[in-house]
């Protein structure tokens, strides 16, 4: 019933009003009440203080750089076996698996379809058709930054503005095609196996989406997808390399196309991961 509640307030609520409010709070620099946001989300969600590199709460100039902080160098080791991929969060499977033809599973009886998820470029979704997905869902007390799950090019960066409901189970279980809904940045690689895609999802009370390419994407609810310039920074990337960080939590999906790589067993609903842990192997003679 409270799940159900929860789905209604979003349909009625102003989601990108209280989403600008949440990103001002967040970035207010007034030492007592940012310290004090810091310590009690740090007690809530029983944040692990002793990975962060820098020091709680005094070293964050504010709470939302305290959201996106880095954490120690030895703290995420990076699978380092030529064809794994790694997970590119932490975070929580939501769903992982195949493509029916050209549609992914959102949740139990909810379908869409990867051109509406890719929005554009959509000659490069018949490249995805019966491939594999994998949605990952960062909880707010995740660590938020996405890193590089395989070593690529990167070929192209979109911005698709949209509404920003929440991504979390209950949403997902009743809001039909969420992630097509929602804003999200959507990131083309080349591997030496094959194509591949990421994609950042916006969500409820997520400030923005930053990437080294675009600096800071605020949200728009409505307009013109935007091709980012990606000419500001070296497009090649190494697996663990930073692709970017979402400012409050949301969901990555990875795509990639049918016989160029497949999930290890065990990548299902609720398993929890840490960013850079193998989640897959590339195919051999793929690519």
């Amino acid at each position: 019933m409270l799940a159900k509640l929860f789905v209604l307030l979003q349909y009625l609520l102003p989601k990108h009003w209280l989403t600008a409010i949440v990103y001002r709070v967040a970035r207010i620099r007034n030492t007592a009440l940012k310290n004090f946001l810091i310590t009690k989300f740090v007690k809530l969600y029983d944040v692990n203080v002793e990975e962060i590199k820098l020091k709680l709460p005094a070293d964050f100039a504010t709470f939302n750089e305290f959201f996106i902080r880095e954490l120690n160098d030895d703290a995420r080791p990076i699978d380092e076996h030529t064809d794994s991929i790694v997970a590119p969060a932490d975070g929580t499977v939501s769903l992982a698996g195949s493509l029916s033809k050209d549609r992914l599973l959102q949740a139990k009886g909810i379908e869409y379809s990867l051109d509406d998820l890719l929005a554009t470029d959509l000659h490069e979704a018949t490249s995805y058709i019966n491939g594999r997905f994998a949605t990952i869902y960062l909880a707010p007390y995740n660590y938020h930054r996405v890193h590089a799950p395989f070593d690529a090019e990167l070929l192209a960066a979109r911005y698709v503005p949209g509404d920003l409901f929440s991504v979390n189970d209950a949403t997902a279980a009743r809001v039909k095609g969420l992630f097509r809904r929602n804003e999200r940045l959507v990131m083309h690689f080349r591997t030496a196996h094959g194509p591949a895609v990421l994609i950042f999802v916006g969500a409820l009370n997520v400030g923005s989406i930053s990437t080294p390419w675009c600096g800071e994407i605020r949200p728009r609810k409505s307009g013109i997808v935007d091709a980012i310039d990606i000419s500001r920074h070296s497009t090649t990337i190494k697996k663990g390399d930073l692709l970017g960080w979402f400012n409050m939590g949301s969901t990555v999906i990875l795509l990639l196309p049918d016989g160029v790589g497949d999930w290890q067993g065990g990548l299902e609903p609720g398993k929890t991961l840490q960013m850079g842990e193998s989640i897959g192997t590339f195919s051999a003679g793929a690519g």
